[in-house]
């Protein structure tokens, strides 16, 4: 990159820096009013500006409301929750699940505004947290976000992928269903991701801005299709009906059918890693995050109320040879292969769309973290390309990485899904450290916290804290089981919990190993240490 980094103790400077009250009014801060808000909000927390700032508000309000496309992912996933829960488990685990992502989302908001960084997380971990021991607390955020967002590329482009061959299913009963199928086309669409991110890149904020508007418009367009041409239930069957064919109680089976709807609003923090791409930060991404999980939120429910009144027969939904309940609703609806083929392949491009989103921020997320030396092969991986201003290298490391793991479904599928259910607990897992450590500063410590311009004021932060830490715990420890009690096999195992712990211990293995003295937590460039302090 050509960059000046300080030795060793500058990871130390770089809270130092940050909570030295440097402002953009303060008539001594470097380039004066010459330098733009984000230029001295970087400077502020020790980093130079090496990617172009070419997102607004709208276009990353796309790109959150894409990334996440609740309505679409509610539809693909909420097996899990009519298997465990029914359909009124689904609206009011949506419901709680609704409520607690916000008050996270309202708490990562309140953080990136105080500091705009790609990294996000493991950044504000390292600000917060005593000195004794940030720098591993930094790392493992650091290494679970990294994880999540690596898992979430290969689930998204793996359920893009899985949904052609359920249509090809649909359409062509004398089609072969065979796994290596779905390998191919999880490489198409990983490819055509990796397209959007780099040779069209330049254009990805009006593809966001536009797909906003596919992605409202789908919404309606499958909405008022289903409810006019499908035939309806009755209350009782929606607001009242539980069903347990997983073999826990009916408690149980609440929680651990929540997985649904904590899916469905994966990769909420999205917009959070793309800070250094987005004019005004500090302000406009606090806002993209909040009005996407309410706009998301809003026509996920308006979409599950839909699909559980018109879901016909369960029975024939679950057990549909498409793989997909949601490709058999709707052709129960409109009785038509042509018809159901059009509903899937809006949810189908939406899926598509998400998979580019899901590589940008997946990549800078990689980025930023090597770039803090996180990462084995860090000096690679942080590279810029000096003329797109892009990351280049983390965009291919991402790509060659889901194609890799696209390879393990060919074997087995149970195997794939399993790296993916890394998905809930690596994001969740990277939340609850900042969260807890800032929710600390608020009770024990709040005149040491220098808020950005958009903050939730002490009563409500704190509240939002609380009740989004104690969602996170409540999930997270239901995310770890099976979906069906009895008659566990391989193929049903949930293997959540031996797969986040065994990433865990080789996160720990990685710090106190290879990395032991590489990762200090946020580097701070030399220069910008002499600009901020006026040298």
């Amino acid at each position: 990159m050509g960059d000046t980094y300080a030795m060793k103790g500058g990871s130390k400077l770089a809270s130092e820096i940050y909570h030295s009250k440097v402002s953009s009014d303060d008539p001594n801060h470097v380039g004066e009013k010459s330098v733009n808000r984000d230029e001295q909000e970087m400077a502020r927390l020790g980093k130079r500006q090496e990617l172009r700032r070419n997102f607004g508000f709208m276009s990353m309000l796309g790109f959150s409301c894409t990334l996440m496309i609740t309505w679409e992912g509610l539809l693909t996933v909420f097996v899990y929750g009519l298997t465990d829960g029914g359909p009124a488990g689904l609206i009011y685990g949506y419901l709680f699940c609704w409520l607690g992502y916000f008050t996270v989302v309202a708490s990562l908001a309140e953080m990136v505004s105080m500091a705009p960084t790609a990294g996000g997380q493991y950044h504000w971990t390292f600000l917060f947290a005593p000195k004794s021991c940030r720098n591993f607390l930094s790392f493992i955020t650091g290494w679970q976000s990294v994880l999540a967002w690596q898992a979430c590329l290969a689930s998204a482009a793996y359920l893009g992928g899985t949904i052609i061959q359920g249509l090809l299913v649909l359409n062509y009963p004398t089609y072969d269903f065979q796994r290596w199928h779905g390998t191919l086309l999880l490489y198409s669409v990983i490819l055509l991701a990796m397209l959007f991110n780099t040779y069209l890149a330049h254009q990805l904020p009006k593809v966001e801005g536009a797909v906003l508007i596919v992605h409202i418009v789908g919404f309606f367009g499958v909405l008022i299709t289903l409810v006019y041409l499908a035939p309806h239930g009755n209350a009782h069957d929606v607001f009242v009906l539980y069903l347990s064919n997983g073999g826990y109680d009916k408690g149980t089976s609440f929680f651990v059918g929540l997985i649904t709807t904590v899916f469905a609003f994966i990769g909420a923090d999205g917009a959070i890693h793309m800070s250094e791409e987005i004019r005004n930060a500090s302000t406009v991404v606090p806002h993209s995050l909040v009005a996407s999980i309410a706009l998301n939120g809003t026509m996920g429910f308006c979409m599950l109320i839909a699909i559980l009144f018109c879901i016909g027969d369960i029975d024939d939904a679950l057990s549909t040879p498409t793989g997909f309940p949601f490709i058999e609703i709707f052709y129960q609806a409109v009785r038509s292969n042509g018809g159901a083929t059009a509903m899937s392949a809006i949810v189908l491009s939406l899926m598509i769309f998400a998979t580019i989103a899901v590589l940008a921020a997946a990549s800078r997320m990689m980025w930023a973290f090597a770039r803090d030396n996180g990462l084995p092969g860090s000096r690679f991986i942080s590279r810029v390309e000096p003329r797109t201003k892009l990351p280049l290298y983390s965009v291919g490391v991402s790509v060659v990485i889901t194609l890799l793991l696209g390879l393990i479904n060919i074997g087995s599928s149970a195997a794939f899904n399993a790296v993916a259910s890394l998905v809930v607990s690596g994001y969740l897992g990277s939340y609850t450290l900042p969260m807890v450590l800032l929710l600390q500063k608020k009770i024990l410590d709040p005149s040491s916290i220098h808020y950005g311009p958009w903050t939730l004021g002490r009563g409500l932060g704190i509240f939002c804290n609380v009740f989004g830490l104690v969602w996170i715990v409540i999930v997270m420890i239901f995310s770890f089981f099976p979906s069906v009690r009895t008659g566990l096999t391989l193929q049903s195992m949930n293997w959540s919990c031996l797969l986040w712990g065994g990433t865990m211990l080789i996160g720990v293995g990685s710090y106190f190993g290879y990395l032991r003295g590489r990762y200090n937590g946020p580097i701070v460039e030399t220069d910008i240490i002499e600009q901020v302090h006026g040298v």
